[in-house]
């Protein structure tokens, strides 16, 4: 089999001899962590319109093409809220996706909403290590794998989840996501021995340090994937790993070259295609803008403006005090008058910056889609402190990044040691302009999420007295919407304060 060393470029590369008339080629099209169907950044950029103009020219060049999803499409996203994710299942048929791979958004939607939306997608899902253990089957009784046979090259496809759904998700507790590496030993050996396939392609929602490893587990040829929001090339045990950017910014495609007698997998040839402001729509796109135009428009409605930029980038939220992050998290703390507050960065979702200017509804709920309850919890400083570890234990490891429990926070700052092990970096608190007294106890304002379901694995919640019910409480997009509007002018200026410094 033919392995490679990849090279980050937006370029065609080749490692391998050049298809012949004696190739059969299998081109694979891939995209991920896709929440809406209209363009991003400005329209300068993603739309589902514009991909199907770039499926279309694929199957052109080439019938044999597969198009797949990495996962995270159903949520979240300001439609979602009112359509269940029933829009992207819409306009994921329009263009012809093959395959998709559950990730962990797409269980936060209730077990009978997602059931209902993979019913109506005329593709097909994969996870193979989603188990419903009150059936002991995969999720939704999805086969384990598919095989795909084009010109008589047999191809093996098999979805894999990351373990820490249950954390970052609303996952229902009958569901278990179990270990991809012995999944995929399990059904990869099978493929290979007993379907006799040419060629293996795991389509996964794994952390890049996952993927490596699954590299390592089994026989992949190649694996497409998701969940990072970046666009990623790598290579791990000989097997190219590739991830683009989210909301269809990118389209990989991907050319699998066989040979026609043997059907050996001789070769892959890559493109990274960025999806612009300069592809077309395709015009068969437009009955679903017409469906959901009501909802667009009403979307467009002003709220308010900001006179600075703003991050919303989810990097930089998961990594380091932003500007957003700190509006926010004030915004939660006058909401229920709490001495302090936190806000798990990873629920701060548009992943994008916003330019001075105009904030609409739709900003506002892009950047909180969850539609959380802010509570007011009382915790004794100690619990504040193991909280705010939690919230930096993988700060500084490296590709596979912080995950969305980083703090962004009010009414406190804090210094923490990346140089120091997990669960001890936190060097220094300050609240209210005083040093953090462990015995002492605080009031702070978050996400029900974090709270009753230990969101993010912030378990430390369970020792923390709960002072207003979720059911009566403001929900995160209403009290960011209403901080917005009763800015001076309705003009927001966020800033950096030095709220969290790091070390080490």
């Amino acid at each position: 089999m033919v392995r490679a060393i990849l090279f980050s470029a937006f370029c065609l590369i080749s490692f391998a001899a050049s298809a012949t008339a004696q190739t059969v080629r299998v081109t694979f099209i891939h995209v991920n962590d896709v929440y809406q169907f209209t363009p991003v950044d400005g329209g300068k950029r993603g739309g589902l319109a514009r991909l199907l103009t770039l499926r279309k020219m694929a199957l052109a060049e080439n019938p044999n093409t597969i198009f797949t999803l990495g996962g995270d499409t159903v949520s979240p996203s300001v439609e979602t809220r009112t359509y269940k994710g029933a829009q992207m299942i819409d306009a994921w048929n329009a263009i012809g996706l093959d395959y998709s791979v559950f990730g962990n958004h797409e269980f936060d939607i209730k077990t009978a909403e997602l059931l209902a939306r993979i019913k109506e997608s005329k593709f097909k899902w994969l996870g193979a290590n989603v188990i419903d253990s009150k059936t002991g089957k995969i999720f939704a009784d999805l086969p384990p794998y598919e095989i795909r046979e084009v010109a008589g090259v047999k191809i093996g496809i098999i979805g894999l989840l990351l373990p820490e759904t249950k954390e970052t998700s609303s996952m229902e507790e009958s569901l278990q996501v179990t270990d991809f590496c012995e999944v995929a030993k399990k059904y990869v050996a099978e493929m290979r021995n007993k379907e006799k396939v040419s060629a293996v392609i795991g389509l996964t929602h794994l952390s890049m340090a996952q993927d490596k490893v699954l590299a390592g587990c089994a026989d992949f040829d190649l694996i497409l994937g998701g969940h990072e929001h970046t666009l990623l090339q790598s290579s791990s045990h000989g097997t190219p790993i590739f991830k683009m950017t989210a909301d269809a910014r990118e389209l990989g495609k991907f050319n699998l070259n066989f040979d026609a007698k043997t059907k050996t997998f001789l070769s892959l040839d890559w493109e990274i295609i960025p999806v612009t402001d300069q592809i077309a729509d395709a015009p068969e796109f437009a009955p679903i803008f017409e469906k959901y135009k009501d909802l667009l428009v009403k979307l467009a409605e002003p709220v308010g403006a900001t006179s600075v930029t703003l991050d919303a980038l989810s990097f930089s939220n998961r990594n380091k005090e932003t500007n957003i992050g700190n509006f926010i998290a004030d915004a939660y703390r006058g909401a229920v008058d709490a001495d302090v507050a936190l806000v798990n960065g990873g629920s701060i979702r548009a992943d994008l910056t916003y330019n001075p200017g105009p904030l609409t509804k739709r900003d506002v709920l892009s950047m909180l889609p969850f539609n959380n309850p802010i509570v007011k919890v009382e915790l004794t400083g100690k619990t504040l402190r193991a909280i705010l570890e939690h919230g930096v234990a993988r700060s500084g490891v490296g590709e596979d990044g912080e995950p969305g429990r980083f703090p962004q926070i009010s009414g406190m700052s804090f210094v923490y040691d990346v140089s120091k092990p997990a669960g001890s970096r936190v060097v220094e608190v300050v609240v209210g302009g005083k040093p953090l007294d462990d015995t002492k106890s605080y009031t702070l304002a978050t996400s029900d999420f974090l709270v009753s379901r230990s969101g993010d694995g912030y378990t430390m919640f369970k020792e923390a007295k709960v002072l207003t019910e979720a059911a009566t409480a403001p929900k995160d997009s209403d009290v960011f919407e209403k901080a917005i509007r009763n800015a001076p002018d309705a003009t927001i200026s966020p800033k950096l304060e030095g709220r969290i410094q790091v070390k080490g």
